[in-house]
């Protein structure tokens, strides 16, 4: 993921910063534990593509972060 896309980007819900999740090819908003799939390099910011993400997966992040 190129790092100024994701300085620009932001969670469509609460338009606060989105990490990048290699392993799983998804941009995640701690805040409301939404992870918005990127496909084919894509990122898809839309809501209803999101997945909610379990505590276990949160913290997963959390510590690669």
């Amino acid at each position: 993921m190129d790092k100024r896309l994701l300085e620009i980007l932001a969670c469509p819900v609460c338009k606060g910063k989105v990490t990048y999740d290699k392993k799983h090819s998804e941009l995640v908003c701690k805040f409301d534990r939404l992870a918005y799939p990127v496909r084919d390099t894509i990122p898809v910011m839309l809501e209803a593509e999101a997945r909610e993400l379990s505590s276990e997966e949160l913290e997963a992040v959390r510590e690669i972060s």
